[in-house]
């Protein structure tokens, strides 16, 4: 079955983030999920050929993490955008940020100093599927560093294209500016275990 790319156009006219900073990343994007496609085709080619043994299959099974992952994460970040960015919003999360990291502002400070990490990539808060755990983590590549068994739970995309059109190369302006202001924390808090997550945390 293929992907298709979900609507995100709704984002148009957010502050903080130009139209064409969004019409460019929505473009891109669409890249990711029309190159998913082709490599599912290309597999499906492949195993009706019996060629699995064949350098074109082996690559592209190297490759098919970049394409997927940065469709499923352009996904993740685009939904956790346009809210009010009051992370009032969601109280249980909040909570437990405030359980983890001491304070709501701990949190908030590593998260911003986790997108600030020198490179090209993305600040994830992550949720360890088996613990309930939450990390802040600099992920460079799509498809490298993931903490195995780990749900990301608020994505921020910290590659030259979210920001530059907008800040030039200020990305912690952009940060603050626009990323944290829109937080749609409501989403953000659907994507957490909260069972689990109250089972790590100290009474």
């Amino acid at each position: 079955m293929a992907y298709t790319a979900k609507e995100y156009t709704y984002l148009l006219g957010m502050p903080g983030f130009s139209d064409r900073t969004l019409q460019n990343h929505l473009t891109l994007y669409q890249g990711y999920v029309n190159n998913t496609n082709k490599l599912l085709e290309t597999f499906a080619r492949l195993e009706k050929e019996g060629r699995t043994d064949s350098p074109e299959y082996t690559e592209c099974k190297r490759h098919y993490g970049w394409e997927f992952d940065g469709m499923r994460l352009h996904e993740l970040y685009f939904s956790n955008l346009k809210g009010s960015g009051d992370a009032g919003g969601a109280p249980e999360l909040r909570r437990l940020l405030e359980q983890q990291w001491g304070s709501y502002e701990a949190w908030e400070r590593d998260f911003k100093a986790t997108g600030m990490t020198r490179g090209i990539g993305w600040a994830i808060l992550y949720q360890d599927s088996m613990n309930g755990r939450l990390f802040n983590v600099w992920i460079n590549e799509h498809d490298v560093g993931h903490l195995a068994g780990c749900m990301p739970i608020l994505v921020m995309d910290a590659w030259e294209h979210a920001y530059m059109i907008d800040y030039d190369t200020k990305r912690a302006e952009h940060i603050s500016r626009a990323f944290f202001p829109n937080i749609h924390w409501p989403e953000v808090e659907k994507r957490v275990n909260l069972e689990l997550a109250r089972q790590a945390q100290p009474a």
